[in-house]
């Protein structure tokens, strides 16, 4: 999955969850929040890229 993602997407991973945890050391309800909102997001986003995907025909 790395060599997927390029040291982009990798450093994009990184600073992501450096940052939820930076959140959740001062305060973790929040961060809880936070990341069901990224989760979410990254559900959607799977979800289009897919359709697009088998739109054009390539899955």
């Amino acid at each position: 999955m790395i060599d997927k993602l390029g040291t982009a997407g990798v450093a994009g991973a990184v600073l992501l969850f450096a940052g939820l945890a930076l959140v959740a050391w001062s305060a973790p309800i929040v961060a809880v929040g936070l990341a069901l909102v990224l989760a979410g997001t990254g559900l959607v986003v799977k979800g289009l890229a897919t359709s697009l995907m088998r739109q054009f025909g390539f899955a």
